[in-house]
């Protein structure tokens, strides 16, 4: 299956956070590449967990995203990101 997802990359001191927001995973390695590699094994392994307990299709559901064919896809896109600093208080 192919998965649609937004992944965000973070540094942490020597580590690299990669994370899907939606899905609520995450995973880390040394490089951006090591850790986008280290997420794929986490999702194989949460999805393939989440079948074998029959609760993969409610937590796409619940996470906003849907199955068509071989795709998982989110039912909403994000269109834009930014950064910025805001006055607060």
């Amino acid at each position: 299956m192919n998965l649609k997802a937004t992944i965000e990359f973070w540094k942490k001191g020597k580590w690299c956070i990669a994370k899907i927001p939606e899905l609520d995973f995450t995973a880390q390695g040394r490089s951006i590449e090591e850790a986008k590699k280290n997420l794929i094994e986490v999702i194989n392994i949460q999805f393939a967990e989440m079948k074998e307990m029959g609760t993969f299709d409610d937590y796409l559901a619940e996470c906003g995203f849907v199955i068509k064919d071989e795709n998982i896809e989110p039912e909403n896109e994000m269109i834009g990101f930014e950064k910025q600093v805001l006055q607060v208080a």
